[in-house]
């Protein structure tokens, strides 16, 4: 039988040691990142009755105007058939408000409401505070500059790859 002292690589009482190759990988980090913010937001957002999808449409909606429903989902990136159970998600709350758009009857505009805005803040409050949990380890500057980096990499990304199905 090995000991631990004669085997520092061993696991040690359910330790999970990830080889170097691995933890050099910027996609590996990348993704083993993304696995703990999607779990953190989505459990941080639950408790105050929000999905991170919900945040996506009522942002866009105050930042850019109202939209019909083929707009919100290019531009949140959120498929065409789950904007509207979401959309209706939003609308019971009275969050957001559907008028018929009046260039074309067959399409709804939709709008924030001022129960949406307020809503909007209240979830800018939760996911800064989120945030601050998630990169604790990093000084502001650094946030900064790993917002930066990100945003850079993904920019230069999705310029390239094709924008998601809209049907």
């Amino acid at each position: 039988m090995t000991s631990r002292a004669e085997a520092p690589d061993m696991p040690h009482h359910g330790e999970i040691k990830t080889p170097d190759r691995l933890r050099r990988r910027a996609s590996r980090l990348l993704s083993g990142m993304t696995a703990q913010s999607d779990r953190l937001i989505t459990e941080g957002l639950a408790q105050v009755d929000a999905r991170k999808w919900h945040y996506a449409v009522l942002a866009s909606l105050q930042e850019h105007g109202p939209g019909s429903q083929a707009t919100l989902s290019r531009r949140t990136g959120i498929y065409r058939s789950d904007m509207v159970g979401l959309l209706n998600e939003l609308a019971e709350r009275d969050l957001v408000g559907r008028t018929p758009d009046p260039d074309d009857r067959r399409r709804n505009v939709i709008t924030i409401t001022a129960q949406g805005r307020r809503h909007l803040r209240r979830l800018d409050k939760v996911l800064d505070d989120l945030h601050d949990e998630l990169l604790a380890p990093l000084t502001p500057a650094e946030r900064d500059q790993f917002v930066q980096l990100l945003t850079r990499l993904l920019d230069h990304h999705t310029q390239q790859a094709p924008h998601p199905p809209t049907s």
